[in-house]
Parts: C-alpha cells; structure tokens; sequence
C-alpha cells in the first residue's frame, strides 16, 4: 500500500467502519518498511508483533463500538521522544543500551488514544542538532526524490518515511526548523504549531528548551490539520502549554481560500538566498498573484540575522544536558560538530548572553507585528539554499553554506506558527517550498493558506524518483 496515494482521514475512516482493518493497514506498512528501509534508513527500530498486537487491541475495540479518529493508523515516532517499549536513543551512541521507554511521550499518547498504532522509531541526527538526518549508531537517512541526498533534519527519519509512502503519519519537533526543514526538501506540507500547542508535558524538559515544538507530520495539510485535532490543548505538566481551542481546525482548512493579501519578503533583510530558487519562489508568487492575491513586497523585516542570538539558545541547551560528559571516556562518542557546540555553550554563553537572547526573540517578534500591519500573513522561501547532499551542505549560489536552511529560526525565537508547502521542482528535480508565517497563536491561518496554496501549486508528491 502506498500511502501516498490515499490519506489519513479516508484510511481512519475505513477502519472505523469495517472496511478495513487495522491490523491489515499496520501490516501493509511493516511490509513498507520491509522493502523501502533498507535503502532509506527511515526507521532506527521497529517492532511488528508489539504493532500487530497494538492494532488487534484498536480492532477489538471497534468491534465492541468504540469510535477512534485516527482508528488503525501506523505512525513512526522520532526518536527524540518516548515511545513505550523502545529505547529512545536521541540518535546517539551515549544511549543506544538505555531501557526502553515506560510510557510514552504526552504526543504520542494522544495520537494511541485517538487510535494510531506505533510502528516503531524514526531517524534523527544526534540530540536533533543538525538539519541533516545522519548518527553514528544508525548512519545517513537518504532523500526519496534522489537518493544523493539527505532527508534533512531533525525529523528527516519522520519526513523520509512519508515521502517514500511507507507510512501515512508520523511524529517530529521543530527547534530550529526541524519539521519544516525536511518537508520543504522532501515534498511535504508541514508546521511548526505556537509553541504551546503541543505540550511537551512529562517529567522531562524539551530538549531545547524554550525553542522546542512537537507535532504531527504527513503529507498534506489537510491530514495534519486533522491530526491537530486530536492533539492540541493544555497540558499541567507544560509550564508553557496554551488553553484547548474552540474550533476544529481541521473545518477550518476544509473551507479554505486564499487569503486576500500577504507580504512576499525574499531575503526578511538578512537571508543570502539562491538566485534559482529566489527565480522559482518569485513564479510562485506571480501564481498566487494570478489567482487574485494582493501581494506586498517588503524585504527588510528584520534588522538583525536571528541565527546569532538561537545559537545562544541552541547552545546553551546542549551544554546543559552534556557538558557532564565533557574530560570522560564517553565524550568521544559524541558527534564531532555537536561536542563544539556543547564545548562553546558551556565555556563561551553566559547567563547575560542567554537574556540578550530573549531580548532578541522580543526585537524579533515587534519587528514582526509592524509588518503584519499591512497583511496578515508573511511568505519568505522555505530553504535559503539548496538540498545538501549526503557528505555535503546545502548549495546557494554553487557555494555550500551552513546557512542553507536559514528562514526557519527565527520563528522558533518569536513563536509564531509557520509551515511550509511544496511549489515545485529545483533543475536537479529536488523540492522546493515557500514558508507562510502567521501572526501569534493564529495557526488556523497558517492551516487555511497551506492547503489552499496546495491546490494552487498542484504538486505531485507521489512522483519522487528516487527509489
């Protein structure tokens, strides 16, 4: 089955009503799995009889007249976050021999209750710490449009699976850009929710701390807005969670139309964009100016690049959770890149650098609001740069920079929601998006642009090539 031709919403359905099972829907994506993994390198673990018995107990329970939303649906879990019965390793060879999960994480639990079945745990780069999908433990996630290049990252397990039709929903997190990264390279639709929406509830902190953001990944908006549903709202173990919504999201995006007028900002006044992808961005904006959009040009949004003062963020969180381990044997298992950034957080960021930082994050969101004075929507491109390649980074301008991904963390300072929507195809056949920002806490906004930007830009996410 691939689940890429069909959708969440009508595969729920089926099962709800009989039509199929879950344990034939879980079975076709362990068969997925099976035949696509080993070439992709999606999932890091997987357990079929815990998956099979999970969808036995989903189909008794409907069979005794239970209703369940997301009834029988086989998810991935990123393997940042708990999953009962797995080991969460964070992609890092410091804990591939933990004991596995006792409970499971507060999104998870949620989408289980609301009827999905965990398949088992998708690949993440160690600790999420890079926009590439790559570890020591488990190796490289490859893209399915080509499989030179990576999936993206963090969520690049969660994004590969989908993309290749192994699976039709999955879980990932957003610290820096870790959801909308991997859907705009791999032909995904996908958001960063307020942060809030989804709490990070539990007895743990969120990995990067006032950064993180959880959701659901899948291939459409609609889907996701649909998945959203069954998984906002308050949370009393969130100490930032936001109160439960009163409107269905996903009736919302059901009824969507384009917005009347948005801001098109190229470069938001710091960015380096590459000229190919600033050319195709620009043919998408002439597209939704065709379907009667009224399009404002402003450039120069904010006065500062935000990627300084989130690396004091990202940082100083990293050094919090491992410079323990810094002068001990396992500080060699750790990646290379990732023990310079713990190394600087603890040695170079100070308490005074990490309240600058949330000075910045204010900065940032007032320069933010002055522009949505005159439209309430932003629209920037999704990548500064191109696809990186397995061994590379990402190209702008047929140069490799770091800063390929560069639009996305600013959003993670200000909280706004953002998401990403497919527009097309690069000269080398890879995907790319454009990114719609929403004013605070209005995700309903974001959702509703999304899906009718899909509709315009008719992209054919069944068509990746690379398998």
């Amino acid at each position: 089955m691939d689940f890429r031709k069909t959708s969440v919403i009508s595969l729920a359905k089926d099962v709800q009503a009989g039509n199929l099972s879950a344990r034939e829907l879980t079975q076709a994506a362990l068969k997925n799995i099976e035949q696509l993994n080993s070439t992709l390198n999606a999932f890091c673990a997987v357990n079929a009889e815990q998956a099979l018995g999970e969808a036995d107990a989903v189909d008794a329970a409907i069979k005794r007249g239970e209703s369940f939303p997301l009834a029988g649906i086989p998810i991935g879990v990123k393997d940042l976050e708990d999953a009962k019965g797995f080991v969460t390793t964070y992609g890092s060879a410091l804990h591939t021999q933990d004991a596995v999960a006792g409970s499971d994480s507060e999104l998870v639990r949620r989408l289980k209750a609301a009827g999905c079945v965990v398949l088992g745990k998708t690949n993440t780069p160690e600790f999420g710490h890079k926009g590439k999908t790559d570890n020591i433990p488990f190796g490289a996630t490859l893209n399915p449009w080509n499989l030179g290049y990576t999936a993206g990252g963090s969520s690049g397990g969660t994004a590969a699976a989908l993309a290749s039709g192994m699976i039709p929903l999955g879980t990932g997190s957003d610290g820096g850009g870790s959801i909308r990264g991997p859907s705009a390279i791999c032909g995904l639709s996908g958001i960063k929710t307020s942060q809030g929406r989804i709490p990070n509830g539990g007895i743990n902190p969120p990995g990067s701390g006032l950064l993180t953001v959880k959701g659901p990944m899948a291939r459409t908006t609609l889907d996701t807005a649909y998945v959203l549903d069954q998984t906002v709202g308050d949370c009393k173990t969130d100490i930032f969670s936001l109160p439960n919504k009163t409107e269905s999201w996903y009736d919302g995006v059901q009824a969507a139309t384009l917005p009347k007028t948005v801001i098109w900002s190229a470069t938001m006044g710091f960015a380096t964009l590459d000229d190919e992808i600033r050319a195709k961005s620009e043919n998408a904006i002439a597209l939704l100016r065709s379907n009667g959009v009224k399009v404002i040009e402003i450039d120069n949004i904010w006065s500062e690049d935000p990627v300084r003062s989130w690396l004091v963020f990202w940082f100083s969180a990293r050094a919090r959770a491992q410079q323990h381990l810094m002068d001990t044997d396992d500080w060699e298992k750790i990646d290379p890149v990732l023990r310079t950034m713990i190394t600087i957080g603890a040695t170079k960021m100070t308490g005074a650098d990490y309240a600058s930082a949330i000075d910045a994050a204010h900065r940032l969101n007032f320069e933010l609001e002055i522009a949505f004075e005159q439209a309430p929507l932003i629209l920037t491109p999704g990548t500064c740069g191109h696809t990186p390649t397995l061994a590379g980074d990402g190209l702008v301008n047929g140069a490799e920079t770091t800063s390929w991904l560069g639009y996305t963390m600013g959003l993670n300072m200000t909280r706004n929601p953002a998401g990403v929507v497919p527009i097309g195809f690069s000269d080398v056949g890879m995907p790319l998006a454009l990114q719609v920002i929403g004013r605070q806490r209005e995700d309903l906004s974001v959702l509703t642009t999304m899906h009718a930007m899909e509709q315009i830009f008719e992209f054919r996410s069944s068509a990746a090539n690379g398998l």
